[in-house]
């Protein structure tokens, strides 16, 4: 996956990433092909790629891509197979970020047809990877032939290439956006753990950001084994591993678990005293507004690194609430010091919540730990 784009995110791009995939991405892909293969029908190919293409999203316009390429090569799968690895020779190097998606069907071709040929479907990958990740196309071959293909991942993580080293740790992602999930992994992530060890200090930070979103990942299902790792891998951390520790423990300092924040450096529990706390004003209509405001009175004699941060518990309809942990800042309090602080905060709608009228509550969290909490009336 091209490394300019990672999060998958449309706004990340100038166009939407269903566009990369356009009808022509369609004639670059059949213009490989017929280079490698005078015999390749490339204009068949492009008819039929192009018919109904515009109606699909992304993830359907990459099947309907392998499929299309599926009836346009050799009927068996190993020279079909040979003529992916060809055209990739020749695939075009591009500007943009969404180049690469382009070269996606591709690699997804080995995923969906190449099960019943692991070793040279896996070689084909190692060779494929740098053209658009094939962490998706990687994912039946670990669930069909998981230890084949673990063997392979662990060969790949002293690859020299970059692409192949981030294939190991991103193809066996449990909860990989877009991807099919790991359902093994998610459930126990030790056969992966010697991986991501083998990569914690890797050169590449595009091979580091795999690994702490993979970290992140299975802290989403095993909270105390991602502290665990983190807090294994901080003796001795140099800052590109640091870095992982941070970007892999976000999910967990946004949650406020208080395990993780000596982790990442800050005090081990906070000596302080909440003072001023107010709301304002404490009604309000959808749509507004609310001023926080308060001071943090340091009760100790050392200085501390703090993480404040604050959580909004909304209003369920059965009278509930659920919360939801904003950040707001970091600091580091004096001794016997204060810091006084503000925010305002937007109550607007969203599409992702549902609002009810009532009493809503704001808790204040310091390194994860409530110290206080005031509520404000919404009105619909």
């Amino acid at each position: 996956m091209p490394a300019d784009c990672g999060g998958y995110n449309d706004r990340m791009c100038a166009q939407p990433l269903k566009d990369s995939l356009d009808r022509d991405a369609v004639v670059r892909i059949a213009g490989c092909f017929r280079q490698v293969d005078p015999g390749f029908d490339a204009p068949a190919f492009v008819a039929q790629c192009r018919d109904s293409l515009d109606a699909l999203e992304l993830k359907g316009r990459v099947l309907h891509i392998a499929q299309t390429l599926r009836a346009h090569l050799p009927d068996e799968y190993p020279a079909a197979l040979t003529c992916i690895l060809r055209a990739a020779e020749v695939w075009p190097s591009g500007e943009g970020a969404l180049h690469g998606f382009a070269a996606w069907p591709m690699t997804d071709f080995i995923g969906l047809y190449g099960l019943a040929h692991p070793d040279e479907s896996l070689a084909a990958m190692r060779r494929v990877t740098h053209l658009f990740s094939a962490e998706f196309a990687i994912r039946p071959f670990l669930i069909e032939h998981s230890e084949r293909t673990m063997r392979r991942l662990r060969d790949w993580t002293g690859d020299d290439s970059a692409h192949v080293r981030r294939l190991v740790s991103e193809g066996t992602r449990p909860r990989l956006p877009w991807g099919i999930r790991l359902k093994r992994f998610q459930a126990d992530p030790s056969p992966a753990l010697p991986l991501l060890d083998a990569l914690k200090d890797d050169p590449s930070e595009y091979v580091r950001r795999s690994v702490a979103n993979h970290l992140n990942d299975i802290s989403k299902d095993h909270p105390d084994i991602a502290v665990e790792v983190c807090a294994r891998w901080r003796d001795g951390a140099g800052e590109g591993r640091q870095w992982i520790i941070r970007q892999a423990l976000r999910g967990l300092v946004k949650q406020g678990d208080a395990r993780v924040f000596p982790l990442l450096g800050y005090s081990d529990t906070a000596a302080v005293d909440l003072r001023g706390f107010t709301l304002s004003p404490a009604r309000i209509r959808l749509g507004d507004g609310i001023d926080i405001a308060f001071e943090l009175v340091s009760t100790t004699d050392a200085a501390q690194k703090l993480v404040v941060d604050y959580a909004v518990h909304h209003r369920k309809a059965n009278g509930g609430q659920r919360p939801k942990v904003f950040k707001l800042t970091t600091l580091e309090l004096p001794p016997r010091g204060t810091a006084a602080l503000t925010k305002r905060h937007a109550v607007r709608k969203v599409t992702t919540r549902q609002y009810h009228a009532g009493t809503q509550t704001v808790e204040i969290l310091v390194n994860g730990r409530a110290v206080g909490r005031e509520d404000f009336q919404l009105e619909l």
